[in-house]
């Protein structure tokens, strides 16, 4: 009975993990259709995508924090509500406003994934919850990459209402499976919400995401961008204060120095550079026309099928990196990846003529990013307090965001440089800014040395400590 329970726990975890990777995703190849729709402009319409961004940030490790504190499964119940709600109305929307809050309200759902990691170290036994949260990182990984391959099909033979349709579907059948299936949390942080503590995290975050996502169209030296950067370095220094004279922390700063979070938290910035980057750039350049010396003049149904490789290795690999780490440990396996990284973004630099490399360099980037991003989950949970679970692998998605939108603005800013008379950028840009990932990604190799080994794959809960959490 208690297998039979944990098969159902973790398909419902499993469906809301990949419906968020795919809604991360899934509108980046078709805004043009959606700015067509919504009557907008090329710069609002990036909003769409910002506004999801931002909120996702802001709350994923809220979400953990409060679920760490009042109960997951009702949290997680009112995440999948929250995607299911947000796809309905951005399905229904007729402005960009609209979209805008149902994004904000999609971006709720953010808190699936630490609550989603602690649920498993909650319920099932020691010697799986590795393989398991290996493979919830894999499935998100895999529902990012089936949103470049689904945006086109869904489009084309569905309509542009569906983009949201299909998804709130699966949401709304995971909350109910949630309701009905999931088990109680048998444990609880103490404490309550400090207000101040969330309106300065929420006050840098959104700082630092606005001006980072806006710097390629504002500038990076204008004065908002500069001034949003500022505001946000000054609300995050007063936030470590309170935070570190709290009683109740929202984030616990005690934690957050703990060298294997640290450090895993340097890790997923960096490489979370490289990886929205390139989820927003590969499909970009192979959609421009040859006519420009580059480029194959895909379609958007085109391109995402050249991407299938990077989410099949993603997935494979992610169920396979548990065994991995065990065998040669989380520490070199994390290396492993960040190095194997390095390599596709190359290709994608300097040999990009042919179809089969830019196919070869997603394969590979999916090897790397899978190995890295389902081993650093088991690194926090192992190295965290049970009742921690949530908040500090939502940290560590977050901290993951930022990274991506870094990289993303970043590369945006040396591609759009180069933009010609026609709208396209030259071939140069291109190639400098996946030289310019490429080297992100080597500083992620060194960045992934200093994780300790002692934290290289989590420990099993002592038997007391099972036995002392309350009854449910």
């Amino acid at each position: 009975m208690p297998d039979r329970r944990n098969r159902l726990t973790f398909a419902v975890l499993a469906t809301g993990v990949a419906l968020y990777g795919l809604l991360q995703s899934l509108l980046a190849p078709v805004l043009p259709t959606v700015q067509q729709h919504l009557h907008t402009s090329q710069n609002t319409v990036t909003w769409v995508i910002t506004s999801y961004l931002v909120a996702a940030s802001v709350f994923t490790p809220i979400m953990g924090r409060v679920g760490d504190m009042i109960g997951k499964r009702r949290i997680l119940i009112l995440s999948f509500a929250c995607l299911a709600v947000g796809l309905l109305l951005a399905a229904v929307a007729t402005s960009i406003g609209v979209m805008i809050v149902a994004r904000v309200i999609q971006g709720l759902g953010g808190g699936l994934l630490p609550l989603a990691f602690g649920v498993i170290r909650d319920d099932f036994p020691p010697a799986r919850v590795a393989g398991a949260i290996g493979a919830l990182s894999a499935l998100l990984g895999a529902g990012v990459g089936a949103g470049l391959v689904l945006a086109g099909p869904i489009e084309n033979h569905l309509g542009y209402a569906w983009l949201f349709l299909v998804p709130m579907l699966i949401g709304a059948i995971g909350t109910v499976a949630a309701y009905l299936v999931l088990p109680e949390s048998p444990g609880r942080l103490p404490g309550r919400i400090g207000w101040p503590a969330v309106l300065l995290l929420t006050g840098w975050l959104v700082a630092l995401l606005i001006g980072v996502s806006q710097a390629p169209s504002w500038g990076w030296l204008s004065v908002e961008v500069l001034g949003l950067i500022a505001l946000a370095a000054v609300l995050a220094a007063i936030w470590v204060v309170v935070e570190t004279r709290s009683e109740y922390p929202l984030i616990d700063m005690r934690m957050m120095r703990i060298p294997a979070v640290w450090t895993s938290n340097v890790v997923a910035l960096l490489l979370g550079v490289g990886l929205y980057a390139a989820f927003a750039f590969i499909p970009q350049f192979v959609q421009t026309p040859p006519v420009n010396g580059y480029g194959f003049g895909a379609s958007v149904t085109e391109s995402g099928l050249m991407t299938v490789p990077q989410a099949i290795a993603v997935f494979v690999i992610g169920l396979l990196a548990s065994g991995l780490a065990r065998r040669f440990g989380a520490k070199r396996l994390v290396t492993t990846g960040a190095t194997i990284v390095v390599v596709p973004f190359l290709i994608l630099a300097f040999a990009h003529s042919e179809k089969w490399e830019i196919v070869l360099a997603t394969g590979l980037l999916g090897v790397g990013i899978g190995l890295v991003f389902a081993t650093l989950p088991n690194i926090i949970v192992g190295a965290v307090p049970p009742e921690q679970t949530g908040v500090a692998t939502g940290m560590n998605a977050n901290i993951r965001n930022i990274g991506g939108a870094i990289g993303t603005a970043a590369v945006s800013t040396i591609v759009t440089s180069t933009v010609q008379s026609d709208g396209f950028a030259t071939e140069a840009g291109y190639r400098w800014g996946f030289t310019m990932l490429a080297i992100t990604s080597g500083i992620t190799v060194i960045a992934c040395l200093l994780i300790p080994v002692a934290h290289a794959t989590p420990p099993p809960q002592p038997a007391a400590a099972t036995e002392a959490a309350p009854a449910r």
